[in-house]
C-alpha cells in the first residue's frame, strides 16, 4: 500500500541525514496519511478516503465536494 494522499497527491520524499562529520545516510520523509470516514451532506452518506492531515484541514473548512471541485477532482477519483 503506497503512502499517498488521494486528494493532494503527497507522497514520500527521499533525502539525506547529514551528521556533524558530514556522513550522509538515506532518509525517507513520509507524509502523515490516514484513512478517514467523512460525512458528505449533499449525498447524505459517509465516504472513506485516504488523505493527509493537511488535506483534512482544508476539507474541514470547505467541505469535501466543494474542495474536490476546486481542485478539479471528482468523488470517484478519490474513493
Amino acid at each position: 500500500m503506497a503512502r499517498r494522499c488521494s486528494i493532494t497527491g503527497k507522497r514520500p520524499l527521499s533525502g539525506n541525514n547529514v551528521s556533524h562529520a558530514n556522513n550522509k545516510t538515506k532518509k525517507w520523509q513520509k507524509p502523515n496519511v490516514t484513512y478517514k470516514r467523512l460525512y458528505v451532506p449533499e449525498l447524505d452518506r459517509t465516504v472513506r478516503v485516504k488523505l493527509s492531515t493537511r488535506a483534512l484541514r482544508s476539507v474541514s473548512k470547505l467541505g469535501l465536494l466543494p474542495y474536490l471541485k476546486k481542485n478539479g477532482l471528482s468523488l470517484k477519483d478519490v474513493t
